[in-house]
């Protein structure tokens, strides 16, 4: 069972089977990210690949091996997590188009092009790490990355002093909120730490200036992120790692078939320490309530 305690233990073992130059790259990544933010590694085992299924959920008679490489490539950056309202809190959760989500600001939709954001930047325990595994790929589907670095080459003196300013409020995504309404959070800085240590958390969809000058910024930041980015079309054994306080992301549009064909990812998250979410937390799922 992947999300049970002998299955994450013997992942961690396994870190001592990878490939030197995967693992040093990861232990490498986590001791200091590249400026881009993220990290590539190809032609990463999968195993044997079955249709794409219909919803994260379905059912698979895939086996476990892109799971236990997942997750133990997972534990050289960290711990790895679950939160609650995705997907039940598993730890390796398959992202997959749905139907009736094509249009929606969600991992499963299809049609639209998913906005730039840090992974939950409206939670208390974001993610410091998010792995994207693909076992199935689709062309049309890019993966936009683009780098807090980057960023703020495009921006004035001036907007960078607002951007470290708590003067923009997130609200919670409607997965987190269980039915309740839907409200923003406290307000907060966008940018902080030195400029050769940057922290960015961003979300293109729930963020809004506190006054008219922050929402000013906000849209001058949004056509910075724009204009940074960069595009990484993820293939079949790809396995793409996103520094979540360097890097925000998103993903062009794409044609979903449903015919077992689809673009199929395997995502976890990793914190770099389990203790901070101890008092939200049950085993290795974060269950943070709002609202």
């Amino acid at each position: 069972m992947v999300d049970g305690i002998d299955f994450m233990r013997a992942a961690g073992h396994a870190r001592r089977q990878l490939p030197a130059e995967v693992h040093n790259a990861l232990v490498d990544f986590a001791d200091q990210s590249p400026r881009d933010g993220f990290l590539l590694l190809r032609n990463v085992e999968i195993g044997d690949v079955p249709p794409t299924p219909s919803s994260p959920r379905e059912a698979s008679s895939k086996d476990l091996r892109s799971e236990f490489v997942l997750l133990t490539m997972a534990r050289c950056l960290g711990q790895p997590v679950g939160y609650r309202p995705e997907h039940n809190g598993s730890l390796v959760q398959n992202i997959v188009p749905v139907r009736g989500s094509e249009g929606i600001q969600i991992s499963t939709s299809s049609r639209v092009e998913l906005q730039f954001h840090t992974e939950t930047a409206f939670h208390p325990h974001k993610p410091r790490y998010l792995l994207l595994l693909c076992l199935r790929g689709d062309p049309q589907a890019g993966t936009l990355v683009a780098s807090v670095y980057d960023i703020v080459k495009r921006l004035s003196p001036s907007d960078l002093v607002v951007l470290r300013q708590p003067k923009f409020r997130t609200a919670v995504d409607q997965s987190f909120l269980n039915g309740a309404a839907s409200g923003l959070g406290v307000a907060g800085p966008i940018l902080s730490g030195s400029e050769s240590d940057l922290t960015f958390v961003y979300d293109a969809d729930l963020m809004v200036g506190v006054d008219t000058s922050a929402q000013d910024v906000l849209e001058r930041l949004a056509r910075a992120v724009k204009e940074s980015s960069r595009c990484v079309v993820l293939e079949a054994g790809d396995l793409l790692v996103i520094d979540n306080n360097v890097a925000v992301h998103g993903r062009t549009p794409f044609v979903a078939r449903f015919d077992g064909t689809d673009r199929w990812i395997q995502r976890t998250f990793v914190v770099s320490d389990l203790s901070p979410s101890a008092s939200d937390r049950d085993g290795r799922i974060i269950t943070t309530t709002f609202g």
